[in-house]
């Protein structure tokens, strides 16, 4: 902290003192904007906050004051007016800086020139520092020339910096909207220019020319050196002797392209190529074994002209600069004949030695052409969307043209007309469901299930139709595996849930029975078990009423009086009830085929029967059974049609 002497006091040792108010010690800033313009300014405030009363003149005044000369000799001197004001696109109008210089553009199809050198002039304006590039027409280039780049200003960087007159020099590279310019040389005036402003210029280098352009200005090669190669001796020496080559031509690039494969000979004899197609069996192709003939196929051209008739004429030597030779083909590597590239995959055993003994090549290993197999795609099939049957739904999946499921017409021809019938009533916690009754019939053939209501009278529900055909899965079945309800699965007192609706087997029809009889090994041993158990009564019911039917009296006594009693309704119009034998059989609990005459009078009341009619008493008379029961089998028999 610097201290200030207290004011009157003498600047001694031990009487300066620090003065506690001062609080600020930087120094006063200099600069200064205005209307967004920097200028400098003259401090007003030193270190520590202290007013200056020194050169607190105004610029103006300071101009004045610079200007003054002595005046004791020459007197008061008159100040010189100041310059006219001359502004830049009048100073320098119509002078432009000149930069010779090229870049250089790859040329990526063509077999004759792999760059293109472009020469170019670069143009500086000074009077707005816009630049402009301009390229020399060159006769017959076939490429649209003059003016390269428009006059602009053009940016130096990313930062958003335009090119000035001072980042232009000789030898120096510059990069224009991605491509980059080489400055060679430049003009006098330029060169001047630049020296009167301080910059050192770099030497001038060597303008490069186009290669290609330059080939074609050179006069083409007339004459044919001779050739001392003894072609009799070759001929003698290499007859019969032929390097085989196995080849693979990849023309999968194209539509309907394929693999095929090839064998290249050579004949050592005279250096002629033949090219020889692999058939298989069944490959659809015409058998042609020659893809290319014997013959000797060139490898390098000369320039053509462009009024050759090359659709006419045949190539001959003097088009032709190089041939092919054995020296060309290599096993690994491609090989491009009249326009086919060919894949050299493997070689036979001589071709082999040849090389080994004619190059010192060993190493011809046979390279793998086998492409590896397609990896397997799992096939997804979409979720089930509940329309139609599973397995038909299916069948979009597997192709374009779903074809209908294969069925099982073995089984379909064996169990043809084969229904087992049960009676089932609905689950429900409505009251008026459980008192319906329905028939649920299974279709051997197809597995099928339907479900018949018959209908009631006076029930307020229609009857009829109440599930038409279909396979039925169990509960918990996915769609992926399916589980449908089968013949054993279907035993009394079991529940069949049918899309939400749970209904209970309360009793079958008697060929149900029979069908598991005869069929034990389809159907589990509980399931017949269960069955048996409930048909039991049924049948010893009916096997007592057989044993009632074969203890009845004189049959021949019986038969008249039953004609008797048939011929006595038909005249009186008493037409019989077709439930009357089943509401016995229900009434007979024990089914012991006898009912006391209570039981016996109130059904034959409920079903109108003239028990007084003394015919119908006698009938009674010949069927009782001890004092107080009565066979009703026979008596039954009077009202059977």
């Amino acid at each position: 902290m610097s201290s200030q002497p207290v004011q009157g006091l003498p600047l001694l040792p031990g009487s300066t003192f620090r003065d506690p108010t001062k609080t600020t010690f930087h120094r006063s800033q200099t600069l200064g904007y205005k209307n967004g313009f920097a200028f400098k300014k003259l401090p007003t405030v030193g270190i520590g906050g202290n007013r200056l009363y020194v050169n607190q003149l105004s610029q103006a005044e300071l101009d004045e004051l610079s200007n003054k000369r002595p005046t004791l000799t020459y007197g008061e001197p008159k100040q010189a007016p100041p310059s006219d004001f001359i502004p830049a696109h009048v100073a320098f109008d119509k002078k432009v800086l000149k930069f010779d210089g090229y870049f250089q553009e790859d040329v990526p199809i063509s077999t004759e020139e792999h760059f293109r050198i472009r020469q170019v002039g670069i143009y500086y304006y000074l009077e707005d520092d816009s630049m402009s590039v301009m390229e020399p027409i060159v006769e017959n280039s076939g490429i649209p020339q003059g003016k390269f780049i428009k006059r602009q200003r053009l940016p130096k960087n990313d930062r958003g910096d335009h090119y000035h007159w001072k980042d232009l020099n000789r030898g120096i590279n510059i990069t224009i909207y991605g491509k980059t310019f080489r400055i060679v040389d430049c003009d006098r005036f330029t060169q001047t220019f630049l020296e009167s402003q301080g910059i050192e210029l770099n030497p001038p280098e060597r303008m490069i020319f186009d290669p290609y352009t330059e080939l074609r200005k050179m006069p083409l090669r007339m004459y044919v050196t001779p050739s001392d190669f003894d072609q009799l001796k070759q001929f003698l020496a290499f007859d019969k002797k032929v390097l085989r080559f196995y080849a693979i031509w990849d023309d999968t690039g194209n539509m309907f392209g394929e693999n095929r494969r090839f064998i290249i000979h050579y004949y050592l004899a005279d250096d002629t190529v033949e090219v020889r197609e692999v058939h298989e069996r069944n490959d659809g192709r015409d058998p042609f074994p020659v893809l290319i003939r014997r013959q000797r196929l060139p490898k390098t051209f000369v320039e053509k002209k462009e009024n050759f008739p090359t659709c006419v004429l045949e190539i001959s030597d003097q088009e032709v600069l190089e041939w092919f030779t054995a020296k060309d083909f290599a096993v690994g590597k491609s090989t491009t004949l009249l326009g086919r590239t060919f894949f050299i995959y493997d070689c036979d055993e001589f071709t082999r030695q040849f090389y080994q003994d004619k190059f010192g090549i060993a190493n011809f290993q046979p390279v793998d052409i086998k492409k590896p197999p397609p990896e397997e795609i799992k096939q997804i099939i979409p979720p089930y969307n509940g329309y139609g049957f599973l397995e038909d739904s299916l069948q979009n999946c597997f192709s374009l043209i779903p074809q209908p499921p294969r069925k099982n017409v073995i089984k379909m021809l064996e169990n043809d007309h084969k229904i087992l019938r049960y009676a089932v009533r609905m689950e429900s916690s409505n009251p008026d469901d459980t008192k319906r009754h329905f028939v649920l019939s299974y279709c051997l053939a197809t597995d099928m299930i339907s479900i018949y209501e018959p209908p009631v009278r006076n029930s307020g529900i229609i009857g009829g139709k109440y599930l038409g055909k279909t396979r039925v899965p169990k509960p918990g079945s996915s769609t992926d595996d399916p589980v449908y309800y089968e013949p054993a699965d279907l035993t009394i007192g079991s529940m069949v849930e049918v899309f939400g609706h749970r209904f209970i087997i309360v009793d079958a029809d008697n060929y149900v029975l029979n069908y598991m009889e005869s069929n034990l090994e389809s159907f589990p041993a509980s399931v017949v078990q269960s069955m048996r158990a409930h048909f039991a009564p049924r049948q010893a019911a009916m096997e007592a009423v057989r044993g009632l039917a074969s203890n009845e009296p004189d049959p021949q006594e019986l038969a008249a009086l039953l004609e008797q009693i048939q011929e006595h309704m038909r005249r009186h119009n008493y037409l019989p009830d077709s439930s009357m034998q089943e509401a016995f059989l229900q009434q007979d609990k024990d089914g012991s085929g006898l009912l006391n005459k209570a039981e016996f009078s109130a059904l034959c009341d409920h079903f109108k029967i003239p028990i007084d009619d003394p015919i119908f008493q006698k009938l009674i008379n010949t069927c009782s059974h001890g004092e107080n029961q009565i066979r009703y089998p026979a008596f039954l028999r009077a009202f059977q049609c």
